[in-house]
This record gives C-alpha cells, structure tokens and sequence, in this order.
C-alpha cells in the first residue's frame, strides 16, 4: 500500500489569497509569484487555479517558465532573475516572456541581440534597481542611463522599475523607509512605473504598493511577520500537510525514543509512528514539543525527527489508533508555528517539500 503522506492544496484559498493581495492596493496590478514549483503547491496546477485573476506569474528562472507554457499557461510571466545568455532571449521572444534586467551586462547583451535581431518586438523589461538589499539590481547612479538606453530600444514595448525589500516585513526598522527614498532619488523625473512590494510590502507598506504589487508567500497562507497582523488574520492556508500513525508502542518510564535518545519517557508512554520524515521535507530541526493534530485536539513530537519516520507523545490521546490521520501543518496548525519550532521560516517548510508527498488539490 502507497506510504499515506498527503499534501492537499487548496486552490479556492489560494484565489482567495490573489485576490486579498489585490484589494490592498484596488489601483494596482499584481504579479503572483509561483517560483519554486509556487512554494512547493505545484506551480503548474496553481497557475492554471489563477489564470483568470492574475495579471501575470513571476519565476526565478527560464526553466520554471517553460514548464508553464508546456502546461498550457498564457498568461505573462516575469522572470524575476532575466536571462544569462543570448539563447534565453531567443526562448523570451518565442514564449513571450517578460523579463527582469538587474545589471548593465544584461543591458549590453541585449542590445547586442537586438542590433542582430531587428525583427523582435514587443518586449516587457523590468529593470531592477539595487536600493539597498545588495543583492541583485542596477546601482542607483546608473539608473537613468539604463532606462534612456532601454528607451531607446523600439522593440522594448513597456519598461517597469522595480526593486526588493530586504526589512519590510520587519516594521519598525527604518530600513524600507530608506530604500523607498533611494528609489525616489534614482527615478527623480522619470514618469515610469513601480513595483517594489513583496507580501510584506503589499501587507504593511501602502506608499510603495504604486502600480505592480509581487505577493509571494501571502498566495499560500502564510505569514511574512513574526507577529499577527490584520491582513495576515484573513489569510487562508493553501495546503494541510497530513500523514498517518504506522505504529503504536508503550514506551516504559526511563526509556528513550529515536535517534539521539533525546526525548525519554518520564512515566510510562505510548509513542505513535508517522510516515513523515526529512527526506519528505518535514524538518529534522523540529524539536520535541513540536505541535501536530491528532482527533480533534493537539499532541506533540517526542524525539528527533529522522529521514522517513517521527515519533508523537500519545499520551493525552488514548483513543488513538494506527491509521489516524495526523495534520502536520494547515488550517490547525498554522505552518507559520511550525517554522517558529523549527527555527526557521515558513517559506523553507513550503519550498522544501520533495516528490515522496503526494499532491491532491481541490477547488472549492
């Protein structure tokens, strides 16, 4: 029988999510970014979920493109890391892709391919600027001239300025506030459209929403912020990460479970098994006391997470039998706690879910 490790996707709450994203800034377009196979929700299949509401899908790279085109995916969509080489501006022209530029190589590179290519037309360039995340994107001083140059260029349709928040989901940090005044300084006098605003931007930061918003980790149900926020309270989770109990043991008191013997029984315990390990992209990191839903109410994890198994404390679950279902994260157990337990963030436990959990969607 198939190991029973379910992810199921609900794409009505992702929708619900585009659209929450979207009713932040009523006068603004919205770029849904399904990177990263969409934070591990299948980037093809929550694409298809959003073609009627989504004004465009942004990518990392080329590869995540194709494979929505190949899924029948026409809507725009931005990569958000553009292109490398002159055979990447070839599949943006046959795809109709748009593209980001974040340095002036990229510039030069495409001018080169255009002086070639006279026949192209067409092009939506989004031209990043580094406004102090250092990361990616054009320096502040060469801004103006990168945008003339790109201007010039008649087979560049439309050009966008954009530029990344490294702060905004921490907001009482002046970092935002001085990024938003370095964007001013480098479009001074420059009538050109803005996207600046990453879930935490379109969640908090009204005065940089401008005309194209990037929700992200928001699209999932998910949380940028440490602490509760008004729109983080409308979102709705757009997967439950579920399993079953395996095995069940008594574990007498002074013995210890899992790898490590670092959880042992103090009186005597009936330990559950589950089918979900790290090699699933359940953490290894989740300590004992990590919270999963068990029949209705919480249990916790007792031992060390290994590649394909955890262990649950049962003792406030005496009903409990092999075959029951376990939520790991979802609508009871936000996957923002999990990260917290875990030390991380909730984009890593999304993102880092491999191909031994099954995907099951539903639409309403």
């Amino acid at each position: 029988m198939a190991r029973n490790l379910i992810a199921d996707v609900d794409l009505s709450a992702i929708r619900h999510n585009y659209c929450l994203a979207r009713a932040q800034a009523a006068h603004a377009h919205a770029v849904a970014i399904i990177k990263a196979d969409a934070y591990g929700h299948g980037a093809v299949r929550v694409a298809r979920a959003l073609e009627t509401e989504a004004d465009a899908f942004g990518v990392a790279a080329i590869e995540e493109a194709l494979e929505l085109r190949e899924g029948g995916i026409t809507r725009p969509i931005l990569l958000l890391e553009g292109f490398f080489e002159a055979e990447e501006l070839e599949l943006i022209c046959q795809h109709q892709l748009w593209t980001a530029m974040h340095s002036l190589e990229q510039l030069a590179l495409l001018e080169r391919f255009l002086q070639q290519r006279t026949d192209v037309s067409g092009l939506h360039v989004w031209l990043k600027i580094d406004s102090g995340m250092h990361r990616l994107g054009v320096h502040p001083d060469d801004v103006q001239s990168a945008l003339e140059r790109l201007q010039a260029l008649t087979a560049v349709e439309s050009v966008v300025a954009m530029s990344h928040f490294a702060c905004a989901d921490e907001p009482q940090r002046p970092d935002t506030l001085r990024q938003l005044q370095q964007i001013d300084r480098s479009l001074s006098g420059m009538n050109i459209a803005r996207s600046l605003c990453n879930s935490a931007g379109v969640m908090h930061w009204p005065q940089a929403h401008h005309q194209w918003l990037r929700p992200g980790i928001m699209l999932y149900g998910a949380s940028p912020f440490a602490e509760p926020q008004p729109v983080a309270a409308q979102l709705k989770p757009g997967m439950t990460l579920s399993t079953e109990i395996i095995a069940i043991r008594e574990v007498p008191a002074g013995d210890a479970v899992g790898y490590g013997a670092s959880w042992i029984a103090e009186v005597p315990t009936r330990i559950a098994t589950l089918a979900v390990g790290y090699a699933d992209g359940y953490s290894r990191h989740a300590p004992s006391g990590t919270p999963v839903w068990l029949n209705g109410r919480r249990a916790a994890l007792a031992g060390r997470v290994s590649m394909d198994m955890a262990t649950v404390d049962l003792s406030l679950h005496p009903e409990a039998r092999v075959g029951d279902r376990v939520e790991l994260w979802g609508a009871n157990i936000p996957v923002n706690e999990v990260a917290d337990y875990c030390g991380t963030i909730p984009y890593t436990l999304l993102s880092g879910l491999t191909r031994r959990v099954k995907r099951r969607y539903t639409s309403e």
